[in-house]
């Protein structure tokens, strides 16, 4: 149940930036700035929850690690953000990071 605490944090993960994008445009400020609060503390709560079970380390490298390579991805698909080479090479060395840590534990 840990595992799924945790994915469920790296997924959250992604919400918060996004509501800090939202809240650059003036006209959405206040909605944006309570989206990505939401965001953080629900994404807290499941990392608190999966780090009964799981070490700190891991737990925060794997959190981190999906909350990161899902922001690219959306903000390559949503926001129009750059696509390179580099950028896509470096995602995926931070999925593989995650995978090492999972299969590790």
């Amino acid at each position: 149940m840990a595992w799924i605490y945790l994915v469920i944090a790296g997924l959250l993960e992604i919400g918060w930036p996004i509501g800090l994008k939202i809240s650059q445009n003036s006209d959405t400020r206040w909605q944006g700035i309570a989206i990505a609060v939401a965001f953080l503390v629900a994404s807290g709560l499941m990392l608190w929850l999966a780090q009964r079970q799981i070490s700190m380390g891991t737990s925060y490298a794997v959190w981190t690690g999906i909350g990161a390579a899902g922001t690219f991805l959306v903000g390559i698909l949503f926001y129009n953000d750059a696509a390179t080479f580099g950028r896509i090479a470096g995602v995926l060395m931070i999925i593989s990071g995650v995978i090492t840590l999972k299969i590790s534990s």
